[in-house]
C-alpha cells in the first residue's frame, strides 16, 4: 500500500502546486486581470474532468496490462513538457482576445503532465483494489485532499517567499519526475498477474452498476460543494473584507471537509442540526445592517457555514459511494459536478446575474437538498438511522422519542430552515440590493453598484465595488466638481497637482478610472488620459458621474490593461502618472514590479512624477515602492492625509517617485516628509518574484 499512498499524495500535492506556479508566470503577460485567473481555472477544471474520464474509460475498457502500457507511455511522453516554463513566444499580440491564447499556452506548457496528475487519484485507487481489495480504498481520497491542502498552504507561506517563478517551475519539474517513477511502478505492480487480489469477475456480477438516480445525486452533491466554496469566497473577499489571501480560509475548510468525510468520520446527525441553523444565519447576514455585517461576525459565520455545509454535502457523498469496482465512475461524476459548479460560478453567473446571487441560490438549494435527503431516509428506515445519535432502546423509549418521530421533527426543522432562508434572501434582494441602487452590473472583473446616499447634509452618489468605494460625487451643483474621498486637495495627489500647477499645460496619465474623480483637476489645455480595464467602469463614469464631462481639460479613456497598453504605445511624456490600483484585495502586483516601473519611466518626463495610491489596511506597499525607487535611482516621497479636510474626504496614503529630486521639493507639505521604513530582508519585487506576506501589516 505505501507506493499507492505516496503516488496519490504526491500527485495531489503537485496538482495544486502547479496552478499558482504557472499562473504567476503568465499573469504579467496578460495584464494581471481577474479574467486571467478565470481562464486558468477553466483550463484546470476541464483537464481534471478529462483526467477522471480517462481513468474511468481505461479502467472499464482496458485490461490491467494494456492500461499500464498506455499510462506508462503517456508518462514518458510527458517528459517533453519539462521543465514547465512558458515560452516567450506565447506573449499576447495587441488587440486580441487573450482567453484562447491562455488556454493554448497552458495546453502547450503543462497540458499532458496536468492531465496525468488529474487522472492519478481514481486510477491508482483502482490499482489498489486489484492488489489489496476494496477495504479502505476511499481513505486514499482523503489522503489526496490532504496532499492538496499541504500544497495550498505551502505555496504562499513558504515556497513563494524562497523561490522565484523560474526555480519554482524547475523544482516542480524535478518532483514530477519522482511522481512518474512512483506512478509507473504502481500501474505495473497492479498489472502483474499475481497482484490481482481485488474484485473477481464472479463478484463483479453481484454488484449492479450505479443507477442514473444515484449518479445524479453524486453530481448534485459535488456541484453544491463547489458552488458553496466559490460563492462564499466571492462574498467574504468582495463584500466583507479586502484582506489579502482571505480566499485561503474557505479553500482550506473545503479540503478539510473532504478529509473528514472520506476518512469515515462523518455522521449525519452531527452536522445536520448545525446546518439547519447556519443556512438561515448566512441568509440573515446578507441583508442585516444594510448588508454590511461586522467583519468579526461575518467571517466566522460564513467560514463555519461553509465547512458545515460542505462536510454535509461531501459526507452524504461518501455515505453513498458505490462498491470499489465502480469507484472510477463515482469519481467521474464527482469531478463533473465540481466542473459544472465551477463553470456556473465562474462563467455563467457573471453573464446572467447583476450581483453575486450564487450564494443565495446555493443556500436555498442546500435547504431543499437537505429536505430531499431526509425524505429519502424516511422512505428507507434502515438507512435513516444515521439521522439520529446512537442511543439505547431504553433511552429512546424513556424520552418518548422514537426514530420515526425524530425523523419527522428533523423534516419539519429542515422545512422551517429552508423557508426562513428564503425569507431573508427576499429581504436581501428587495431591501439591500434594491434600495437606493441606481445601477448594478457584473462581469469578470466583479460586481459594481451605483447608489445615492447622504453624508451629513450632503447628498452624494457612490460608486462601489464589493466593499471598496471607487468614487464619490456630491449631488450639490455647487460642489459637484470638488474632488472627494482619497483625491481631495490635501491628499498626496492633490498636493502633487498643486505643486506642479504652473503656467504650462499638464499631460496626466491615470491608471484606474473609477468615477473619473481626478478629471476635476484638469485645467484648460491640460490632457487627462485614463487607462481602465473594465468596460463597465467606463460606461458608469460617463453616464452616472459628471467628472469627465465637466472637466476643463481634455479627457481620453483607453480600454485595456494599463501596463500592456503603455508597453505598446509611444512615449506619452506625462508630467504626472497616477497609479491608482492598490486599494482592494486583488492587488495587481504586475503594476508594482521593477519591470512595471521601467514601463512607466518610458512615459514620464525627466521632471515628471509617478504618484502611487497605496491606501490599504492590510499591506505596507510604501516599503515595496521605496525599494523599487532605490533599484532605479529614483527619489521617493510618502504623503499621508488624515481625511479631516471635509466630510467627503477619506484618509489616504500616497507615494511619489521622481527621477529629479528637485521636483518633489515643489510639493507643498505640512511638516516634515514621512519616512518610509523598509523591513530587513525585503526583496525587490519583479515579474519573477513577489510575496505579499513580506509586507503584511501584522
Amino acid at each position: 500500500m505505501p507506493i499507492f499512498a505516496w503516488t496519490i499524495f504526491l500527485s495531489a500535492f503537485l496538482l495544486f502546486m502547479v496552478q499558482p506556479i504557472i499562473a504567476k508566470q503568465i499573469l504579467p503577460w496578460f495584464g494581471g486581470a481577474p479574467a486571467v485567473w478565470n481562464s486558468c481555472m477553466i483550463f484546470f477544471q476541464t483537464l481534471l474532468l478529462a483526467g477522471y474520464a480517462y481513468s474511468e474509460w481505461s479502467t472499464r475498457k482496458l485490461s490491467p496490462r494494456r492500461q499500464a502500457l498506455l499510462h506508462c507511455t503517456l508518462l514518458i511522453i510527458s517528459l517533453a513538457f519539462l521543465p514547465i516554463i512558458a515560452s516567450l513566444d506565447w506573449k499576447p499580440l495587441a488587440n486580441e482576445d487573450p482567453v484562447w491564447r491562455i488556454l493554448s499556452l497552458l495546453t502547450a506548457t503543462i497540458g499532458l503532465p496536468y492531465f496525468l496528475l488529474a487522472s492519478t487519484g481514481p486510477l491508482i485507487q483502482s490499482c489498489y483494489v486489484r492488489c489489496h481489495g476494496g477495504d479502505g480504498v476511499y481513505r486514499l481520497f482523503a489522503l489526496s485532499n490532504f496532499g492538496s491542502l499541504l500544497a495550498l498552504l505551502a505555496f504562499p507561506l513558504a515556497i513563494e517567499s524562497v523561490l522565484n517563478t523560474h526555480l519554482q517551475a524547475v523544482t516542480w519539474s524535478v518532483a514530477y519526475g519522482v511522481f512518474m517513477v512512483l506512478c509507473g511502478a504502481s500501474v505495473l505492480l497492479a498489472a502483474s498477474p499475481r497482484a490481482v487480489h481485488g474484485v473477481s469477475p464472479e463478484e463483479s456480477d453481484i454488484t449492479a452498476p450505479p443507477s442514473l438516480g444515484a449518479q445524479s445525486l453524486w453530481l448534485t452533491l459535488s456541484a453544491l460543494g463547489t458552488v458553496m466554496l466559490m460563492s462564499v469566497t466571492n462574498h467574504i473577499t468582495q463584500n466583507i473584507a479586502s484582506i489579502p489571501l482571505l480566499w485561503l480560509a474557505p479553500l482550506t475548510l473545503y479540503l478539510c471537509s473532504f478529509i473528514v468525510s472520506f476518512e469515515g468520520r462523518y455522521q449525519r446527525w452531527q452536522f445536520l442540526w448545525p446546518l439547519l441553523l447556519l443556512l438561515p444565519a448566512m441568509a440573515w447576514g446578507l441583508q442585516t445592517d444594510n448588508g454590511i455585517l461586522s467583519i468579526e461576525i461575518a467571517i466566522p459565520l460564513y467560514c463555519a457555514g461553509l465547512f458545515v455545509a460542505c462536510t454535509f454535502f461531501h459526507g452524504e457523498l461518501a455515505a453513498k459511494k458505490p462498491s470499489p469496482q465502480h469507484l472510477a465512475r463515482f469519481y467521474l461524476m464527482v469531478s463533473l459536478g465540481g466542473a459544472l459548479g465551477g463553470i456556473f460560478v465562474g462563467v455563467v453567473a457573471p453573464r446572467i446575474f447583476s450581483a453575486y446571487y450564487e450564494l443565495p441560490i446555493v443556500l436555498m438549494a442546500g435547504g431543499l437538498v437537505t429536505m430531499f435527503l431526509l425524505y429519502q431516509s424516511a422512505k428507507k428506515p434502515d438507512v435513516a438511522q444515521a439521522d439520529t445519535p446512537p442511543v439505547t432502546s431504553n433511552e429512546t423509549l424513556s424520552a418518548g422519542i422514537t426514530p420515526s418521530l425524530h425523523r419527522s421533527v428533523m423534516v419539519v426543522a429542515a422545512l422551517y430552515a429552508t423557508v426562513t432562508t428564503g425569507w431573508y434572501l427576499y429581504q436581501y434582494e428587495t431591501d439591500y440590493l434594491g434600495r437606493r441602487t441606481l445601477r448594478m452590473e457584473r462581469n469578470f472583473f466583479g460586481a459594481l453598484r451605483v447608489q445615492d446616499n447622504k453624508v451629513g447634509s450632503e447628498r452624494v452618489r457612490n460608486f462601489v465595488h464589493g466593499v471598496i468605494l471607487h468614487g464619490q460625487q456630491s449631488l450639490n451643483p455647487e460642489h459637484r466638481q470638488n474632488p472627494t474621498t482619497y483625491f481631495t486637495q490635501t491628499s498626496g495627489i492633490g498636493r502633487t497637482f498643486k505643486g506642479l500647477d504652473g503656467a504650462a499645460p499638464l499631460r496626466v496619465g491615470v491608471i484606474g478610472l473609477g468615477a473619473g474623480t481626478l478629471a476635476s483637476y484638469g485645467r484648460r489645455h491640460d490632457v487627462m488620459r485614463f487607462y481602465e480595464i473594465n468596460p463597465q467602469v467606463i460606461d458608469v463614469a460617463h453616464k452616472q458621474f459628471s467628472f469627465l464631462a465637466d472637466s476643463a481639460g481634455a479627457t481620453e479613456v483607453v480600454l485595456g490593461d494599463a501596463r500592456l497598453s503603455m508597453a505598446r504605445e509611444p512615449a506619452q511624456r506625462y508630467d504626472i502618472l497616477v497609479v491608482d490600483a492598490f486599494s482592494s484585495d486583488s492587488i495587481p502586483i504586475h503594476l508594482i514590479t521593477l519591470e512595471a516601473i521601467d514601463v512607466f519611466l518610458k512615459h514620464v518626463k525627466p521632471d515628471g512624477v509617478m504618484a502611487f495610491h497605496v491606501t490599504n489596511r492590510y499591506l505596507d506597499l510604501k516599503s515595496v515602492l521605496a525599494l523599487l525607487a532605490q533599484a532605479r535611482g529614483l527619489t521617493a516621497l510618502s504623503i499621508y492625509d488624515d481625511g479631516s479636510s471635509s466630510p467627503l474626504a477619506y484618509s489616504s496614503s500616497w507615494v511619489l517617485l521622481a527621477k529629479n529630486p528637485e521636483v518633489l521639493k515643489k510639493i507643498p507639505l505640512e511638516g516634515e516628509p514621512e519616512k518610509i521604513n523598509i523591513p530587513e530582508g525585503l526583496k525587490v519585487w519583479t515579474d519573477d518574484f513577489s510575496n505579499v506576506f513580506e509586507v503584511l501589516k501584522l
